[in-house]
């Protein structure tokens, strides 16, 4: 089965709605225009319950199917907010807010949420509730983490949860689907060496942090390279070295920040133990001394493999079995829709988007373009796995 007809004639409105909330962009928690838009399409649509509030932002749109047996209700998420980065695009619909742009597509994410909450509500046609979830603040500042703890779950019970991000990197017109890790944990960390000041010239005056910081950035790749499984993928990046402000000086200190993403969480956290000791140990080795702060961040999202199977089905009837790619590598980019799925199974799926805004240009670019011409892909398939997931009885 291709696009769904309603959906497909639906292609001109959801454009419109796409290219105006990408004129206005809005960061994580001030969605406030971007959530009075969706508010008010799903009140406009009939049926649909409005909830607002959760994570300050946030939007629930509650849809009752017209079957009355299952008792049955999952959850659809888009997330809303846009980066604080310049827009270098100069059609008629870019930014309208310097340092603020949809780089990422949520713009289009949203739209394609709407669409489908659009059609279901018109047709209606399944057995159970639907939980449309337009999520604040993914960019950075955990929204997905703060919709639960305000109560997501508990106010909108949902037996799974379900997720997409569009994918510049995969055709239009192809979907892929991970039976596991899709996205890994991020958590960024800093450290702090004290050492003691001296002349560039007698550095046997001093003990030089800059030194025991450069030990610690060579020691930290054997936490990867020999101290993690070849087949469990990690990643520890160093990204800021600040020290010194004199060619003649030997600085008291030096702080060094950077980033540790990982799939497992036994990985994740053995890498963070490790790497605390190993620093203490460089510094100590050189009679300095020397803190770790780790700040955990997201989670790796990682779907079930029942939900993605069920996600990989509905993909197929929308663009056909060829076109469904199973099991791809997954990236160490983050998101913090890994939340939902630590607290409901479900999947999270890539929707092929090309690279529609020019050769080179990918998420998080200045020239970066949501695809229109998917928006209807992207409804078509929130809209058949809710008919797919909850069936009415013939």
């Amino acid at each position: 089965m291709p696009i769904i007809d309603k959906i497909a004639a639906l292609q001109d409105d959801m454009t419109a709605w796409r290219r105006d909330i990408h004129a206005h962009p809005e960061l994580g928690f001030e969605e406030n225009r971007t959530a009075d838009v969706v508010a008010a399409k799903l009140a406009g649509f009939g049926n649909i319950t409005v909830h607002r509030g959760l994570a300050k932002t946030g939007v629930v749109g509650t849809l009752k199917g017209l079957g009355t047996g299952s008792g049955r209700a999952i959850g659809l998420r888009a997330d809303m907010d846009a980066l604080p980065m310049p827009e270098a695009n100069d059609f008629d619909y870019a930014s309208r807010h310097p340092g603020k742009m949809h780089a990422c597509g949520h713009d289009g994410h949203t739209t394609m949420l709407l669409g489908a909450a659009r059609y279901l509500a018109e047709t209606r046609n399944f057995d159970g509730t639907v939980h449309f979830i337009f999520q604040p603040a993914e960019e950075g500042r955990g929204g997905g983490q703060k919709m639960i703890e305000d109560g997501l779950f508990t106010q909108f019970d949902c037996e799974e949860v379900y997720g997409l991000h569009n994918w510049p990197e995969l055709e239009a017109g192809k979907i892929a689907v991970h039976p596991g890790p899709v996205m890994a944990a991020a958590d960024q960390f800093e450290i702090i060496v004290t050492g003691h000041g001296a002349h560039a010239a007698m550095p046997h005056r001093g003990i030089d942090p800059v030194l025991v910081s450069a030990h610690i950035v060579t020691a930290a790749q054997s936490l990867i390279s020999r101290g993690t499984d070849p087949a469990d993928s990690a990643v520890v990046s160093i990204t800021v070295v600040d020290a010194g402000t004199a060619y003649n000086v030997i600085p008291d200190g030096a702080v060094l920040r950077g980033t540790m993403r990982t799939f497992s969480e036994a990985t994740r956290n053995r890498i963070e133990q490790q790497f605390s000791r190993m620093v203490s140990s460089i510094a100590e080795g050189f009679g300095a001394k020397a803190v770790f702060n780790f700040r955990p961040g997201y989670p790796a999202t990682i779907n079930t493999e029942p939900e993605a199977r069920k996600a990989a089905a509905v993909a197929t009837q929308i663009v056909g079995s060829d076109n469904v790619v199973w099991a791809p590598p997954p990236t160490m980019a983050a998101e913090d829709f890994g939340y939902m799925l630590q607290q409901r199974p479900g999947a999270y799926i890539w929707l092929g988007h090309g690279a529609h805004s020019g050769p080179g240009c990918r998420l998080h670019n200045p020239h970066y373009d949501f695809n229109d011409a998917i928006l209807t892909t992207g409804a078509s398939y929130w809209a058949k796995l809710v008919e797919t997931l909850l069936p009415r009885s013939a």
